[in-house]
């Protein structure tokens, strides 16, 4: 599942050409879509968190917790860690951890100054059975009975694609060039938010209020609607 970049980037143009409020071009475009796409991205871990604390419902299709899992489990990815000199590497497309392991062992997280202090405790120091791992500048450092170095994977959420338009501007149309082009990753229900998101970020770009508040408006109706 995906959202088509180049039906986005029409919806946009001909909205501005509607408008008469000017034009964007595949470089911005670009631009614009790959920051809509995270923040709609992020916004799903925010709104999990609300509505995770209201009591959900039991309507086939309509549960809104269960809609937000939807969307963020084809993000979701399993890897085993390469460790590098003194720290295990975070994945190239990390976005978010979910869980390290260790031979089948949940491993726990632990700040540095809680792991110098239960080192030291044998009653509470780390084993192969009962590991921890403490986040690194750019990676994770997994403790056991000793520091370790193989044998840890970790689930994690991924990172989204970034989208990109490729295309040419062919008799005075923009023709896309769909091999060469980099579809949204979001679910397909995001089509229109990325859309108006989009059409804030060109609004403020090219200085005309009016383009933002068109998007802006076009996003809160939406998200009434969602929350009604």
């Amino acid at each position: 599942m995906s959202v088509s970049v180049d039906t986005v980037y029409q919806r946009v143009l001909a909205i501005l050409n509607k408008e008469q409020r000017g034009y964007v071009t595949p470089q911005e475009f670009n631009l614009f879509a790959n920051q809509a796409q995270l923040d709609i991205f992020e916004q799903y871990f925010y709104d999990i968190n609300q509505f995770g604390r209201i009591p959900g419902n039991s309507t086939e299709y309509s549960d809104m917790l269960n809609i937000l899992n939807e969307k963020i489990n084809v993000f979701a990815k399993t890897a085993a860690l390469a460790y590098d000199t003194d720290h295990f590497n975070k994945p190239n497309d990390f976005y978010r951890l979910g869980t390290i392991i260790y031979n089948s062992n949940e491993v726990d997280r632990l700040n540095k100054n809680e792991y110098l202090y239960i080192k030291n405790t044998p009653i509470v120091a780390p084993t192969n059975a009962f590991p921890v791992y403490v986040e690194a500048e750019s990676g994770y450092n997994v403790y056991g009975t000793a520091e370790l170095t193989t044998g840890v994977t970790c689930n994690y959420i991924k990172r989204p694609a970034t989208a990109e338009w490729a295309g040419a501007l062919i008799n005075g149309s923009l023709v896309n060039d769909a091999g060469n082009s980099v579809d949204f990753e979001l679910h397909p229900s995001e089509e229109t938010e990325l859309v108006y998101k989009i059409l804030e970020l060109a609004g403020i770009a090219i200085k005309d209020p009016s383009v933002y508040q068109i998007g802006n408006q076009m996003e809160s109706q939406k998200i009434q609607q969602e929350k009604a």
